[in-house]
């Protein structure tokens, strides 16, 4: 742990003994045996986890999956923002504490008081000792914390009534570099019997990963405060969110009448985000089989999402499925947004590129045989604010943005890969213009913009 100062003002523990055991030994062996038993989670480095606040023998299996994966990081985090709702005070705007440490059975935490003096001077920020009195929320997290991490300090901020644009500003000032970790703490629905339960939670976690959050309200989350926040952060920045473990106490420990739904979710950057390479192998499977289903049979594969896809693919994802046959293209379709999860959308948008791109003829099986076959994934369009052209010509990345371009009833959508063929910004745009059914040089306050990334990946249709 960093270093607390002698005379250092300090938050002793206030629901040790019944959110999670009070005794350091059993406390730390209740946390690896929740860290023990963790689902596996996708390769990467979140910058954002979603975790469950309830009481460690009903939530920690849950909370375990986003906390495991952090111990590999233990020597690069340095920090971790951490934000909860607030249960039993109510107040407007945020709350930070004005102590120096917070203590759990596990050892004492120092609070990042350099990062909450400039907080401090926004109106909607204020050091409210009394609304962490008896609170949980972020509380509970600090055992995990302690335990896969070492060397680091905490800004712990309650939300109150704050909407999402607060709550994004705090985290804009807060968000630092790799050093730094942001922790939402929320739990999901609550009091309801456990097919409802699954139900609603089901449905809220297809929105956290759709990045949805004006549809996110307390009846989804307690923590939808917070949540809705880090949402409109995420987006702006290109994140993509992964639910690693959504379940609820009817499922770790408890009746079925009653139970609380939790929920552990990863959010790290999309044009660093990578899958897992037996993910990779399994979306080009996926395609392969539904390619050759279709030339066989003339239709589109049924397909199940399956009890054993790992967390990614069952992720909501956009995706785009490309051919090419003797290096030239021969059919590319897909979705520019999510609506389904990712292993289903590539099994449909493989049969669509092979069969029902308008451009071309069906695919032949002989043609088939010696295809390339190109998956790319896509983060959610952002849009970009420009006045004009010229604006847009400025802000687009080569190489790194994909574009989709839109007036009325005319889009037109370009992946990242298109760069390579396309001598630079004002042809991209062009071309893309065409591609949409819209003069080169067309242009009105009607146009709209958005930018994505992807993650691409390629394989020959005949397997090694």
């Amino acid at each position: 742990m960093s270093a607390v100062p002698e005379h250092a003002t300090v938050r002793r523990p206030e629901v040790a003994g019944t959110f999670y055991p009070a005794d350091a030994d059993d406390c730390a062996a209740l946390v690896a045996q929740s860290l023990a038993g963790a689902r596996p989670a996708p390769p990467g480095e979140p910058k954002v986890i979603v975790v469950p606040h309830a009481g460690h023998v009903y939530s920690g299996a849950v909370a375990g999956t986003a906390y495991a994966p952090l111990a590999a990081r233990r020597e690069r985090l340095r920090r971790v923002v951490m934000l909860g709702p607030a249960h039993r005070a109510g107040f407007e705007g945020l709350a930070t504490t004005s102590v120096d440490a917070w203590a759990s059975p596990l050892g004492t935490v120092p609070v990042d008081r350099g990062a909450l003096r400039p907080l401090l001077a926004r109106a909607q920020v204020r050091a409210a000792d009394a609304a962490f009195a008896r609170e949980h929320s972020l509380e509970v997290q600090l055992p995990f914390l302690q335990r896969v991490l070492e060397g680091f300090c905490i800004v712990p901020i309650l939300v109150g009534d704050a909407g999402r644009a607060e709550v994004a500003g705090v985290l804009e000032a807060l968000w630092g570099g790799p050093e730094t970790l942001i922790l939402i703490s929320s739990d999901l629905s609550h009091f309801h019997d456990y097919e409802t339960a699954r139900r609603l939670d089901t449905g809220t976690a297809r929105l956290i990963e759709l990045m949805q959050p004006e549809k996110i309200d307390a009846e989804c989350a307690c923590g939808y405060r917070a949540l809705g926040g880090t949402l409109a952060r995420a987006q702006a920045l290109d994140l993509r969110v992964t639910a690693l473990d959504v379940r609820n106490s009817g499922d770790t420990l408890g009746g079925r009448d009653r139970v609380v739904g939790y929920g552990a979710f990863a959010m790290e950057y999309a044009q660093s985000a990578r899958l897992a390479e037996g993910d990779r192998a399994r979306l080009l499977d996926a395609a392969r089989a539904s390619l050759a289903f279709g030339a066989d049979k003339g239709r589109p594969m049924r397909a199940g999402p399956g009890a054993d896809l790992s967390a990614a693919l069952r992720a909501m994802r956009a995706s785009f499925v490309t051919l090419r046959v003797g290096g030239r293209l021969r059919g590319c379709r897909g979705s520019a947004t999510a609506r389904e999860p990712l292993l289903l959308d590539v099994v449909a948008n493989a049969y669509k590129a092979g069969f029902e791109d308008p451009r071309f003829d069906r695919l032949t099986a002989d043609e088939l045989a010696d295809a390339e076959l190109g998956i790319s994934v896509l983060s959610t369009p952002r849009p970009i604010r420009c006045a004009d052209e010229n604006e847009l010509l400025r802000r687009l990345r080569p190489d790194v943005d994909g574009l989709i371009l839109q007036e009325g009833d005319k889009r037109g959508l370009f992946l990242p890969g298109v760069w390579a063929g396309v001598p630079g910004p004002a042809q991209f745009v062009r071309q893309l213009k065409r591609k949409a059914g819209l003069p080169a040089d067309r242009w009105s306050e009607d146009m709209r913009a958005f930018r994505f990334t992807a993650e691409s990946f390629s394989a020959p249709f005949r397997a090694a």
